[in-house]
């Protein structure tokens, strides 16, 4: 039996650090806690700041033919695990009760589908193994519950607090729950916001990785109330590959920057279209806008996402692609976003400020 010394075991270390994250594209650096060599074999403890159920493969295959290039190394064994943190978000607000991080989803103008990038999104996160909220923060036109297939109304519980409602396994909050469904709203801004608020710090979250927000489109006050009152972690912008919405979102990009909310990517969704007859796939809105915007603005690519038929149907029936037919082109492809989404997020800073708990004095 033969041992490598401590410093060969460095070097070994610093060659799986090297390695590069696939769902990252950086090295996988402090991921690699621990390492050990016996007779040519290694053993690796390696630890995401993100969940990566359906990521694992491609880490393990990476380490292993990157040391088993190594004189002397000819098997490895990988242990991974997520350990998804708190991470810093902006003018130092505290974390909501209940929640590790919020990723809100904003685009700079509607009938991009944002919202179905936001579902999606929450439920990928949800199958590679995190556990994830979604919050409906699109008062004026709340699409939400039919993308869930949510009905009735959400229980109370205790003073002011609602119970959030379990679709698909997310928990969610929607305004399109607590009013009638053929209710206009026509609310002027401050009771937008006001609703807003209520509904994320009133809902009584439970151990959330995530909360996604669905924000509604543009840059007006909801968007402008998030970035004083609400603490989120960071933004997922929603685009097409058309000029027009290509404008919008440079102005929703410079709003959170000039806000300081980190911006974690663009998706580009309808990117391509594919004949489910011949299969030939057309760029029928134009050709290469979220790369475009990706270069300009120093912001990552997340994905590209086709317009699907079979999406739009499971979506509008309340329904689950992810969860009915994970092996589809769009479901990896939404997992591979959301692997991405984690992977950014968990760049970011950690979050030092601690909540004190609420002391309440009897007599």
């Amino acid at each position: 039996m033969t041992h490598l010394s401590d410093e060969s075991q460095q070097k070994l270390k610093a060659v799986a650090s090297a390695v590069t994250d696939p769902n990252l594209g950086a090295p996988l650096g402090e991921a690699v806690r621990a390492l050990a060599v016996r007779d040519g074999k290694v053993a690796i403890e390696l630890v995401l700041g993100y969940a990566a159920k359906h990521g694992v493969a491609a880490i393990e295959q990476a380490l292993t033919e990157a040391l088993c290039a190594v004189d002397g190394i000819h098997a490895v064994s990988v242990d991974i695990r997520s350990e998804i943190l708190q991470h810093a978000v902006q003018g130092g607000l505290a974390p909501l009760d209940g929640v590790r991080n919020i990723i809100a989803v904003a685009s700079g103008k509607g009938g991009v589908g944002k919202s179905t990038v936001a579902v999606n999104l929450a439920l990928a996160l949800q199958n590679e193994g995190a556990r994830v909220g979604l919050l409906d923060a699109d008062i004026y036109g709340p699409s939400v519950p039919r993308m869930l297939g949510l009905s009735g109304s959400p229980k109370t519980h205790g003073q002011n607090q609602i119970l959030p409602m379990e679709a698909l396994g997310l928990q969610v909050m929607s305004i399109g729950v607590l009013v009638d469904t053929n209710q206009a709203m026509i609310w002027r801004g401050p009771m937008a916001t006001q609703a807003l608020q209520q509904m994320l710090n009133q809902t009584q979250w439970s151990g959330l990785d995530y909360l996604i927000l669905d924000l509604p489109p543009g840059t007006g006050d909801i968007q402008l109330t998030l970035s004083q009152r609400v603490p989120v972690a960071g933004v997922v912008t929603v685009t097409t590959p058309q000029a027009v919405a290509l404008d919008d979102v440079r102005r929703a990009v410079a709003m959170f920057n000039k806000v300081k909310i980190p911006i974690l990517g663009v998706v580009e969704n309808m990117s391509t279209y594919i004949c489910r007859h011949c299969g030939e796939e057309e760029a029928i809105f134009g050709h290469g806008g979220g790369e475009q915007i990706a270069k300009e603005t120093g912001i990552n690519l997340l994905g590209q996402v086709p317009l699907n038929a079979q999406l739009g149907r499971t979506t509008d029936e309340g329904q689950s692609l992810i969860q009915q037919a994970p092996d589809h082109p769009v479901s990896v492809r939404f997992g591979e976003i959301a692997r991405r989404v984690g992977a950014e997020l968990a760049q970011q800073s950690r979050n030092r400020q601690v909540r004190m708990p609420k002391i309440k004095i009897v007599e």
